[in-house]
């Protein structure tokens, strides 16, 4: 979100902030998953609901903002990247469920790729 705001903001100066993409390792590495699932759903649900209230247009999706590594990206980009990111933990969760099958799945192995990543 705060990157949104950014590119959404009057300001002439629309450059991010660095992002350690790797901290929450070290910062939450001692918490329980359950406890991660309930801040994620809160957090969720809360930017979700700050995102609806932005009102973005279509041509807002155009706006750019400045990327410390990327360089200019557009918010249409950054929302992008959101999905995107959500969809890739799903195949993850997804990879996981499945490789619990794997020995359970015989010579049908060889038709399930989803198994050999």
């Amino acid at each position: 979100m705060v990157r949104a705001k950014i590119i959404l903001s009057p300001s002439k100066r629309k450059l991010f902030e660095p992002f350690d993409r790797f901290a929450q390792f070290n910062e939450n590495q001692n918490t329980i998953v359950s406890e991660l699932i309930n801040e994620f759903k809160i957090l969720r649900k809360n930017n979700l609901i700050e995102l609806k209230s932005l009102n973005i247009k279509p041509e807002d999706l155009k706006l750019k903002g400045e990327h410390p590594e990327l360089g200019e990206v557009t918010l249409e980009q950054l929302l992008s990247t959101w999905v995107v990111h959500d969809l890739a933990h799903i195949a993850q969760i997804s990879r996981v469920m499945a490789k619990q099958y794997k020995s359970n799945v015989g010579p049908w192995e060889a038709y399930l790729g989803i198994l050999k990543k």
